[in-house]
């Protein structure tokens, strides 16, 4: 099977503050320390809806302009905190002339964060 080219990206609180921005998901579990000692947690927890883009980002990198993403999917299987570095890996598992599937998943130093996933792709135009 063709591999699909990692991603692989260190999140950092700078990252988080922005994408919060961007989606406006203030969650105070994603940036307030005080409310994470609360809660037992030393660090931010990476917001979730922030693995669909960046495997978003790595199919659409690796194909390019010429292919649109049409499915996502994932699954949450370990929190994410910030200063963590997630890979995303993936394998292309069908593949005809204007459509291609791919089996994706995210590690977290080491530990699977993410998985199942998968992306389904069509050739534009």
């Amino acid at each position: 099977m063709t591999a699909v080219p990692p991603l692989e990206r260190k999140i950092e609180l700078a990252d988080m503050i922005a994408y919060a921005g961007a989606t406006w998901d203030w969650h105070r579990l994603h940036y307030d320390p005080s409310y994470l000692a609360e809660r037992g947690l030393d660090a931010p927890v990476v917001d979730g809806q922030m693995f669909g883009a960046l495997l978003a980002a790595q199919v659409q990198d690796w194909l390019g302009p010429g292919w649109e993403l049409t499915g996502l999917h994932f699954r949450f299987r370990s929190l994410v905190f910030a200063g963590e570095t997630v890979r995303c890996l993936g394998e292309v598992t069908a593949e005809s002339d204007d459509e291609i599937t791919v089996a994706l998943r995210i590690e977290a130093d080491g530990r699977v964060a993410v998985a199942p996933a998968g992306a389904v792709l069509r050739r534009r135009g």
